[in-house]
């Protein structure tokens, strides 16, 4: 993937997440812990299969409050911990990818960072997923993910 992106192919969502670094980055490595908070609010996950490497894939069902089915997968093209994750998403197992993503974390003094950012073949591609409410839905996935992260650092003494 190119280092310089097409501002009108490129959705991105950010928040700064009360945990560190570290935390946060294992919370998207590990099926247990995607399965507790990934989605936006009413959404519940079902992992099928997660393999943690580049090449890997994260076979997963996201229901939907309506009790809508939504499948996905994700296969992941670079793992570099604790600052960055890069993937293919797609829905059906089989179909090409809908986009690409990139995800990073940034230190900042015991939180984190989190930017994430979806990349489109063209600009109509993200305007439709604009539409779908893509930004609300991942600004709400990421403050799951800030509780999600709160607790485990609370739990863990951190």
């Amino acid at each position: 993937m190119s280092d310089v992106l097409d501002p009108a192919k490129i959705l991105r969502v950010e928040r700064t997440v009360s945990a560190p670094r570290e935390l946060v980055f294992e919370a998207f490595s590990d099926a247990r812990h995607l399965d507790a908070w990934w989605g936006p609010n009413g959404f519940t996950n079902e992992t099928h299969a997660m393999e943690f490497a580049v090449g890997g894939l994260w076979h997963y069902t996201m229901y939907g409050p309506d009790g809508k089915v939504w499948p996905n997968w994700i296969r992941y093209t670079e793992i570099s911990p604790p600052s960055r994750i890069a993937y293919e998403h797609g829905a059906e197992l089989g179909e090409a990818a809908h986009f690409s993503g990139i995800i990073t974390f940034e230190d900042e003094g015991g939180k984190t960072r989190v930017s994430l950012i979806l990349v489109f073949a063209t600009k109509e591609a993200r305007d439709a997923t604009l539409e779908f409410g893509a930004v609300e839905g991942g600004n709400q996935t990421l403050a799951k993910l800030d509780a999600y992260v709160q607790r485990k650092a609370r739990a863990a003494g951190r």
